[in-house]
């Protein structure tokens, strides 16, 4: 096939997912379309749940894995939109429609990517992850695939990051924060009033400072954004509920910011979950080296992805651009899809995925 059936390929495959719903924990029609087009192409797909793989012929435990993964759910559409999400239209060069840019576009330049690899000998195995519920980091997503697929010795993942490599991907950790007073009547001056032992807190938290920078992606910051108390003016709370948002860098674990967190504050401090991870991949990785080497510039992204699931080195790499992502009238560019095959094919064709 030459390049340009590839792309209309990958157009028509985006299309088609698009006219058909997969909003998070939603993706079985999406899972089950992708899956009969894998078979068309002569893959061999497997499934569990709504993640649907396929590993290249002539698979060898003694060559190193390469995981090509990019997510098939999407968020519901937001009241601005002013088309139909689920109707996919081309206009001049793009294609909108709700998972067009996040990431559609990266689902299917991928997996045109593996048909072309995977048809030449390498020095490595690859196996192309179409994984569901990315988008609530869900149990039934990723972490449902990974124990059934070969272990990979490094991953891409088809975020929208402009053709760039995002190196490194802060963490999400969320905070549930209670501190405790002692009620009383708000005339008297009694009781111990949990909204200003709270708002210590919250200042500390203000004032929380981390020694360890990251080149790609800055300080690990702290933001509460949300708080609550109270049930009447004249009484005074005996709890102060909030909830801080968490960013980690790829210098701390979420475990280890929890700690320090706890260590300063004098209110109950909760995590909801240690799971998303901070991730990052060595810039001398040798796909990283051959990315700059090809004028790529590697950047640090904010946003979370699959990525924080990952145990392995892996980085972001997709068509689009992430301020499109979970907008109205959300779309790709058919020449960002069309750069995207050729470059994924110039990056990984005859070259190797580890040192």
């Amino acid at each position: 096939m030459k390049h340009h059936e590839y792309t209309a390929e990958a157009t028509a495959l985006l299309m088609s997912l698009i006219e058909t719903p997969s909003v998070s924990r939603n993706e079985d029609e999406a899972a089950t379309l992708l899956e009969r087009k894998m078979e068309e192409y002569g893959l061999e797909p497997q499934r569990t749940g709504n993640n649907v793989w396929a590993i290249g012929a002539g698979f060898s435990p003694q060559r190193p894995t390469l995981l090509l993964n990019a997510h098939i759910d999407t968020v519901k559409p937001v009241a601005s939109w002013t088309r139909n999400p689920l109707q996919p239209t081309i206009e001049g060069n793009r294609l909108y429609g709700l998972g067009s840019n996040d990431c559609g576009g990266g689902l299917v330049s991928l997996l045109q990517a593996f048909r072309v690899i995977t048809s030449r000998r390498q020095a490595y195995n690859t196996v192309f992850l179409a994984s569901a519920e990315e988008e609530v980091s869900g149990a039934d997503g990723i972490v449902r695939a990974l124990p059934l697929i070969p272990r990979p010795d490094v991953a891409i993942v088809g975020e929208p990051t402009g053709m760039q490599p995002a190196v490194a991907e802060k963490g999400l950790m969320v905070l549930d924060i209670t501190a405790h007073g002692k009620s009383g009547h708000a005339a008297r001056r009694e009781g111990i009033n949990a909204i200003y032992k709270m708002a210590d807190d919250i200042d500390r938290l203000r004032r929380l400072q981390f020694d360890r920078k990251s080149e790609f992606l800055g300080d690990t910051i702290v933001n509460v954004t949300c708080i609550n108390a109270g049930t009447q003016h004249n009484v005074v709370p005996d709890i102060c509920t909030a909830v801080a948002d968490v960013r980690t860098n790829e210098h701390y674990t979420n475990e280890e910011v929890y700690e320090i967190i706890c260590s300063c504050l004098d209110s109950e401090v909760k995590a909801r979950s240690f799971r998303l991870s901070p991730s990052h991949i060595d810039k001398n990785h040798p796909l990283i080296c051959r990315c700059v080497e090809m004028g790529m510039q590697p950047f640090g992204s904010p946003t979370l992805s699959d990525q924080a699931l990952m145990s392995f080195p892996s980085f972001k790499l997709g068509p689009g651009d992430s301020s499109r992502s979970h907008a109205a009238d959300e779309y790709i560019c058919i020449s960002e899809i069309d750069e995207a095959i050729k470059t994924y094919i110039r990056l990984l064709d005859g070259n190797l995925i580890k040192n």
